[in-house]
């Protein structure tokens, strides 16, 4: 196999900003290509600084292994997700570009989508959500009329957050959800769940510190409303620890490292009864595709970031009121516009 690589930058439509205080105007992030002969499947990573991984780092370590990489002999993904697992232990990131730009590869072999090798049918699958950063109330209510969606994800965590999503209600009837990106403490949580039931809030993201394993029993122990994982469910491993202490995950393939391990994530979670939801870091619709692939799989998704960005990266992913649809035929579903 040969590997290409590139760094882009993409631009929010509008400054994005989770609890904390983290803002960002746009969304930096690594594409990887792997050919195979004449075929050429793309995978894509976003950096994110709270996880300590950014665009250089993943091209520094692809410089290191190049060769290796480039080396293996492809014959099917899973294989080539361990191989890569073991020679660059210390960049899920990059992994998990690899990792789908690997399955892509092999969905144009086998000449099926991802979605089609897992012998899944695209039926019934969950609407996306569409999330509102912490902004002003009057630029939140603009955003909400902007883009008029039947979930939205909106982002908590600080102090008047309830009052934010009273005001928020008073201009759609469409469902909530809450991130709270480990923003609220157990006293916290405990006041402004039954507020959030009383507002129609669907489930809470993260409500506590991502270590904070005690509290969250209590928690989970007492909330009416599904508490799921985020920050406190990154890779394999982590999927038991939150039995009994979330009522769903939220799997991201970028943190997992990958397509191949979130496939068993999602088994995991089944056989402990854990609903689950996969999540996204802003990628375009090349990241995208990977998750629309899963649909099939999923109670809950969160992969709104092409709807997020001032311009795209790929095309073959269409979004309509929440509905998710792809257009290719083969691996991810999506072409990237250029290289």
């Amino acid at each position: 196999m040969e590997l290409f690589y590139k760094k882009i930058e993409l631009p929010f439509e509008h400054p994005f900003t989770i609890s904390g205080g983290r803002t960002k105007t746009h969304q930096p992030a690594l594409i990887v290509a792997l050919q195979l002969g004449n075929y050429v499947g793309y995978g894509e990573a976003p950096a994110i600084a709270y996880y300590n991984i950014t665009v250089e780092k993943m091209i520094e370590d692809i410089e290191a292994k190049k060769r290796m990489i480039e080396k293996f002999a492809f014959t099917e993904p899973e294989r080539y997700w361990h191989y890569l697992h073991h020679l660059i232990p210390n960049n899920p990131f990059l992994v998990s570009a690899l990792d789908m730009a690997a399955w892509d590869l092999f969905g144009k072999l086998k000449g099926k989508l991802l979605y089609q090798l897992w012998n899944t049918e695209f039926v019934n699958t969950p609407q996306t959500d569409y999330t509102i950063g912490i902004d002003s109330i009057e630029k939140m209510v603009k955003k909400i009329k902007a883009k008029p969606n039947p979930i939205y994800k909106i982002k908590v965590g600080f102090e008047d957050d309830i009052e934010m999503l009273q005001e928020l209600r008073e201009h759609t009837t469409s469902v909530f959800r809450v991130d709270v990106n480990a923003g609220w403490t157990l006293e916290e949580a405990l006041q402004k769940i039954p507020k959030l039931q009383e507002i129609g809030v669907e489930l809470v993201e993260q409500p506590l510190a991502k270590n904070n394993w005690d509290e969250m029993k209590i928690l989970y122990q007492k909330s009416t409303i599904p508490l799921f994982a985020d920050e406190s469910c990154v890779f394999e491993k982590d999927v038991e620890k939150c039995v009994e202490h979330f009522h769903g995950i939220n799997i991201k393939l970028t943190k997992c490292s990958g397509i191949t391990p979130a496939i068993r994530m999602i088994k995991r979670a089944r056989e402990l009864n854990l609903k689950v939801m996969m999540g996204s870091m802003n990628e375009s619709s090349l990241g995208a595709a990977a998750n629309a692939n899963f649909l099939p799989q999923l109670d809950y998704v969160d992969m709104d970031g092409p709807l997020l960005l001032q311009e795209d990266i790929a095309t073959g992913l269409s979004f309509d009121n929440g509905i998710v649809s792809i257009a290719g035929k083969y691996g991810l579903g999506v072409k990237l516009n250029g290289w």
